[in-house]
């Protein structure tokens, strides 16, 4: 079982996808007049002057005569081969759950990615804050970013969360019982994400689809894109949960036991506390930096 090594690799290509895939969404109405532009004459106008102004490199002309420059090609191609780079590369945690399948390995760097965008989270509200009360200058843009940020933190920390079976579980029953009937229990809970997912996915896409082709925005100074981006968003990771949920069926059907009753505990972590404070709990070094004798 691979275990994480923390090199600079596993860090390095989560930011480096969530900088080209922030380029691509932020120019997708571009590659959108370049291979679907919309047929209504007032549609394509419209788009056209959104990409106008949010374009961060109007000097560049399109390739392959559309609209979409060399940077929004280049951010394109380097999606899939960051993605590559990164599943290969992530290492699991000595925390994290032992199930190292590729839809595993996706889920896990999908996961990095949102620890990495918890970090961009965190700086643009320091930024904010800084500039708000420091120098009494406030943004037009941050509190939509924020909001945008977090939307897709809420939805990747899902597909991650199903990964790790670390949602929240009603195991008074399930741990009660054998595990023939443990096993019939995960079928049926399966089989009910699926369905749901199914009939989200069924049920939504007309409405995403609208909103991604429009490229509906959030209405506000800055405007991001906020509908356009996380209404689909929340179909694909709908998806890849239901997806994972069957991988984790399967991963987990040959158990012997299983039980979710008590706290998964890091026994490395345990070891290190125990050699800080002595082996019975309290000993001649206290971690804070007082002596203390086991006994009176």
């Amino acid at each position: 079982m691979q275990v994480r090594s923390g090199t600079l690799i596993e860090w390095l290509v989560p930011m480096a996808f969530i900088f080209a895939a922030g380029w691509v969404v932020w120019h997708m109405p571009a590659f959108t007049l370049t291979f679907f532009p919309p047929t209504d004459p007032s549609e394509f106008d419209k788009l056209s002057a959104l990409f106008g102004r949010v374009d961060v490199t109007p000097g560049l002309s399109g390739l392959f005569g559309g609209t979409a420059d060399i940077v929004d090609w280049l951010a394109m191609i380097c999606i899939p081969i960051l993605i590559y780079i990164g599943v290969r590369t992530v290492r699991r945690a000595g925390m994290e759950f032992e199930s190292w399948k590729p839809a595993d390995r996706l889920a896990v760097f999908i996961g990095r990615i949102t620890m990495m965008l918890i970090v961009c989270l965190t700086s643009v509200m320091l930024y904010e804050v800084m500039l708000r009360y420091v120098f009494e200058a406030p943004t037009l843009w941050a509190n939509e970013m924020s909001l945008w940020l977090a939307g897709f933190v809420f939805l990747c920390a899902g597909l991650y969360a199903m990964q790790q079976r670390s949602h929240i579980r009603i195991v008074l029953l399930y741990d009660a019982v054998p595990r023939w009937l443990q096993r019939v229990f995960d079928t049926i809970s399966t089989v009910l994400i699926v369905t749901f997912a199914f009939f989200l996915i069924y049920g939504g896409y007309g409405e995403a689809f609208d909103k991604f082709y429009r490229w509906e925005t959030f209405g506000t100074a800055f405007d991001p894109p906020i509908p356009a981006t996380l209404k689909p968003m929340v179909l694909l990771i709908v998806g890849l949960v239901a997806i994972q949920a069957v991988v984790n069926l399967i991963s987990d059907w040959n158990k012997e036991e299983v039980h979710y009753g008590g706290d998964d505990l890091d026994e490395d972590e345990i070891a290190r506390i125990k050699a800080q404070v002595g082996t019975d709990g309290v000993g001649d070094i206290d971690v804070t930096g007082q002596h203390v004798s086991a006994k009176d």
